[in-house]
């Protein structure tokens, strides 16, 4: 699916706003899956949260993710904040569930996959954040390789304002 797009890496290095910064310029986007599950599990004292049991939070992010896909705007370019892989990625890592080794040929988004790098000085923790930032950088550089396996060309975006990141995925995508 060429028109669907990911936005991935790190942790706390600026996805979301660079979502709603895609939105705010006409396009159509998904938020990120594992936030809509921590804030669901928080709100109806769900486990599946990634501090309790992060496979249970993993299948569910993959099914969500599914989800979203088969949810998605029939027409134009859909922006996803994370996605099948990321989920996937998180699964494998949590329990060696193969489902990732699939994608390689099922599921596919563009070939293009945008990475926020860490970047310390904006990261911070919240209430459906609770890992640091040296567990979000191992998940960047695990994102990076599983990426890289499953034959997607990642672009690093540079540390930026917004408008100017949202110009950078915009321009490679026409390119």
């Amino acid at each position: 699916m060429d028109r669907f797009v990911i936005l991935s890496g790190c942790s706390g290095g600026g996805k979301s706003t660079l979502l709603e910064e895609l939105g705010r310029r006409g396009f159509s986007t998904v938020e990120e899956p594992g936030r809509r599950i921590v804030a669901e599990e928080m709100l109806n004292g769900g486990l599946a949260l990634p501090w309790n049991n992060m496979a249970a939070f993993a299948r569910r992010a993959v099914a969500l993710s599914l989800e979203d896909r088969q949810s998605a705007p029939a027409e134009g370019r859909v922006f996803f904040d994370r996605g099948l892989v990321d989920a996937a990625s998180a699964l494998h890592n949590a329990a060696g569930d193969t489902f990732i080794d699939t994608l390689q040929r099922e599921h596919r988004y563009n070939r293009l996959v945008f990475i926020t790098p860490p970047w310390p000085e904006i990261y911070c923790s919240d209430s459906e954040r609770q890992h640091d930032l040296d567990t979000a950088m191992d998940e960047y550089e695990r994102l990076l390789r599983d990426y890289a396996r499953l034959d997607y060309e990642t672009i690093v975006l540079p540390k930026i304002d917004v408008q100017e990141r949202a110009d950078v995925v915009l321009r490679s995508l026409t390119s």
